[in-house]
Order: structure tokens, then sequence, then C-alpha cells
């Protein structure tokens, strides 16, 4: 690995590559974690590490040594998934069965890239915040932080975060006021029946027909509770009963997501699913234990800090590349610290996979896909945007907030 004291282009995609071959799951990213507070220290940059386990944040005052006060949050996060690579190039993952899916070894490694410029020029008043989190896919690492005192420490005047996106043209940044993620909450349905033999079901309450029965009728929740102009998602994803051919099983076990945009739209799924579960299983004499898991909010950008990210995405983009985001039904925990604090959330475009080299997975390089891979073609862009966001918003007069 290249000297802390320099990070030039080859250096930056050795450091991602690095990052990718040795993926941490969440909470317990030690050596990303260690890796990121060597370099940051290694560059002049004060370092805090009390939070959330292994979360690492660095401070890079300006040119007035943060003496005027202003603090502006900049996150990336760190770990990564439960997935086998497919990949056999030489930075695949040395793991069995954890994986950099998603494109949190690009993350890092950008904002990493961006904090040495930071810390190299402090060409800025303020203070620029760099958030490493952990913990992003599922286990609360925002949420984490937050609840900590990240922002009672760091009382920043907005905070930001940056995804890679596949599909979207290399090149590409997109950023949009309003709703551009959706929450994510899981829920756990146990139909309690009576087991008995397969031959004599009339001795029997059999979960499994009933089974099929809820999930059929939790489908029209979406396409006839809520309103058409609301969105949703209700995806079943797991059905486990049963454990012999000739059994009747006691119990069946449905598992799933929701994801929507707004918590009024929440509440209404979880309602009539818990109904639709409970009255058919009372129908049937059987017994309904139904939990809901509220996991993430949605991600909803602010207006002001949406449109200064568009406003450095325009400067540092080739013409169209500057683009409106998409709203996208996966989630992200980065919603928990704009709920805290205002901020926006932006895309990168990771392109359509062709940046991928040989021994590549035959699947599609989209996220959470065992053959997916970081397009270290995006490293300067990414660490650009970092720097001129830091520039654009200390630059500027604080906002005025109503």
């Amino acid at each position: 690995m290249p000297d802390a004291a320099s990070l030039e282009p080859d250096d930056l995609v050795a450091l991602r590559r690095d990052i990718h071959a040795h993926p941490e799951l969440g909470f317990e990213e030690r050596r990303t974690a260690d890796l990121v507070a060597e370099r940051l220290a290694g560059w002049g940059i004060a370092v805090d590490r009390r939070f959330a386990k292994t979360g690492v944040v660095g401070l890079v005052h300006g040119r007035d040594g943060g003496a005027c006060g202003r603090l502006l949050g900049l996150r990336a996060d760190m770990d990564a998934l439960p997935v086998h690579e497919a990949n056999a190039f030489a930075h695949a993952s040395r793991h069995a069965g954890v994986m950099h899916a998603c494109g949190h070894d690009g993350h890092t490694a950008m904002l990493l890239a961006a904090a040495q410029q930071l810390a190299r020029q402090r060409d800025f008043d303020g203070t620029a915040v760099l958030i490493f989190q952990p913990a992003e896919e599922g286990r609360g690492g925002a949420q984490a932080m937050v609840a900590e005192g990240l922002f009672q420490h760091y009382p920043v005047e907005a905070v930001f975060g940056l995804h890679n996106w596949p599909g979207y043209p290399q090149g590409s940044l997109a950023c949009s006021p309003g709703a551009v993620m959706a929450s994510a909450n899981t829920f756990k349905l146990v139909i309690h029946g009576r087991g008995g033999h397969a031959a004599l079901p009339h001795q029997s309450v059999d979960p499994v027909p009933l089974a099929c029965q809820i999930v059929q009728a939790w489908q029209t929740i979406v396409s006839r509770n809520q309103r058409p102009i609301d969105t949703a998602v209700l995806s079943v994803t797991m059905i486990h009963a049963g454990e012999a051919t000739n059994v009747v099983p006691d119990t069946c076990v449905i598992e799933g997501t929701v994801r929507t945009y707004r918590a009024e739209v929440t509440d209404l799924i979880e309602r009539r699913m818990r109904q639709l579960a409970e009255h058919s299983c009372a129908a049937f004499e059987a017994r309904a234990e139904f939990e809901f898991l509220r996991r993430a909010p949605a991600v909803v950008n602010h207006p002001h800090e949406a449109a200064v990210a568009q406003r450095v995405a325009a400067r540092l983009c080739a013409p169209g590349l500057a683009m409106p985001q998409e709203p996208a039904m996966p989630s992200e925990d980065f919603a928990f610290m704009l709920q805290a604090r205002p901020g926006a959330y932006a895309f990168i475009g990771n392109g359509d996979g062709d940046h991928r080299t040989p021994g590549h997975g035959e699947g599609p390089c989209m996220l959470h896909n065992p053959s997916y891979d970081f397009n270290d073609a995006l490293l300067p862009l990414g660490t650009a945007w970092w720097v001129e966001l830091v520039k654009d918003w200390l630059g500027s007069p604080p906002p005025q907030r109503p």
C-alpha cells in the first residue's frame, strides 16, 4: 500500500481494491476503521473513534482552524454484506461469505481521498466533519452514531451522503429534493395450527393453505387499500413449514419486507396486514403471531441541501450528466442522519458494468449481486464532489432555517 502522505490516482485505486479484498460486516470493521484512522492521522487530521463501536470521525479544520464554528458533515459507509463473491479477479474478497457488494469500499476510498485534499489545501473557513459509518447494511450504524451523540458533539449545519448507483451513466451525479429512497420495514407471521397425519387432514389445522391465502390477501393491500398515487412494495420473501412429506406441520412462518416513502402508508399497511392475518387465522381455527419492525425511515432530501448538491454536480459533470435523482425503493440508514440534521443523499453513476476486469462473475454488476464491483473510474469525480461541496457550503452564508 502507498505511504499515508500520498494518495495519487493509482494509489486511490489500490486503496479501494485493498478495502474490497478485506470486507468486514457491520460493527466488525476493525481493519477498515484502523486503516481509515491511520490515514487520517497521517494527514494531520484529528480522529475521534468513540461512536458506534467501529465508527471513525475525522475533523479537517480550514485555514481559520475552525474558529468560526461552522461545521459540515460528510458521510461514507464502511461495511460489507454476507455475500459469497463470484468474482475471481486479484482484489476479490479474501473472506468467504463476505463481500463488498454495494460499493462501500469505493465510498470509503472517495471520502478518504477528499480528506487528504481538504487537509492539504484548507482553503475554507470552518470544519469538515468526515463520518465513516459502520453497519449500514441493516445493523443500525447510523442510528447508533446519532443516538450516541454524534451531532451533539459535532453540531453540523448539514450532512451529506453519496452512493454509487448502477445503471446511471458513468460520470453522472444525481440529487433531487424530497423522498429518494424508501423506508425499510420487516415482518414475520407465525401461523399456529395443529399438526397431524397428512392422510387425516380433518384432524388437523393445516397452516400451509392458510399461509397461501394470507399471502394473496396481503397483495390486495397495495392494489386496493392504499391510494394509487402512493408508492409501496410488499414482498413475501420466506415461507417455512414442515419437515416431512406425510406430516401436517404445527406452524408456518412467513417473512418479508415492506417499502414505502411515507409513514402514513406504512401505518396503513401494517394495520391491514395484522387484520388480515389475525382474522384469517381465526376463521380457520388457527392463531396468528404477527410482528412488524420499522428498520429505517425513508431518505428525504431537504430542498436547500439538494440544490447545493445539484449546483456542485453541475460544475463537475459533463453536460447532461448532472441529473435529477429518480426515487428508488431500496433503503438507506442515512435516513436517521437526515432526521437529525438537514442534508441530502446523492447518487454517482456506476455505469452498466463494462468497467469490470477479466475474472468478474457472470451475473449483472448490480448492487448486492455476487458479481458486482465498484467502478474505479468514479473515484476522481466522487472525490472532487466532496471537496467542492465543502468549499461551496462553507464559502456561502449559513442557510436561514425557518
